[in-house]
């Protein structure tokens, strides 16, 4: 499975300590050096730039052509965002990992398969891989920004799963 990593997922799933469900659901996962480098800003947690200065085995780094990174349709994405579609646009991924909306949009519009945190985190637990609970509560301590209803729908349909009733 081709896997190609925006910032952001990678970010938050570094902070709450649960990166490693990545390899566990997608095998390697592909990131352009621009997000490589945003792992690394100063303003980047301290957990997140010690991981990235180091990154796992399971994470490639890989440019994208520089053309295609400047397709006019993204000029409202930040570099790393458009770095990281113009790489999924190459390379045609199983799935993008990005959370931001715009851009969200902007991949599924050209037909990429997207999940974001809170996606991966639902399909870890759907795998029996963490508690979901338990990463909602440890990311709802980060910086992270979230809309109330869909972490709660999240939580009913884990809380069905786990005693037994059809989500």
């Amino acid at each position: 499975m081709l896997v190609i990593a925006d910032t952001s997922p990678l970010n938050y799933l570094v902070w709450i300590e649960s990166a490693e469900i990545l390899p566990q659901l997608y095998g390697m996962v592909i990131v352009p050096p621009e997000v490589r480098d945003e792992l690394l800003a100063t303003d980047a947690p301290a957990v997140v730039r010690s991981w990235a200065g180091n990154l796992p085995g399971w994470v490639e780094i890989c440019a994208s052509d520089p053309g295609l990174r400047d397709d006019p349709r993204w000029r409202v994405l930040d570099l790393s965002e458009r770095a990281a579609l113009a790489l999924a646009a190459a390379r045609q991924p199983s799935v993008l990992l990005i959370d931001e909306r715009a851009g969200t949009g902007i991949a599924r519009a050209q037909g990429f398969s997207v999940t974001g945190t809170l996606g991966v985190l639902d399909e870890a637990a759907r795998r029996q891989l963490i508690s979901l609970p338990e990463a909602i509560d440890r990311l709802k301590r980060t910086s992270f920004r979230y809309p109330k209803a869909i972490i709660e729908r999240l939580l009913e349909e884990d809380a069905r799963r786990r005693s037994g009733e059809q989500a």
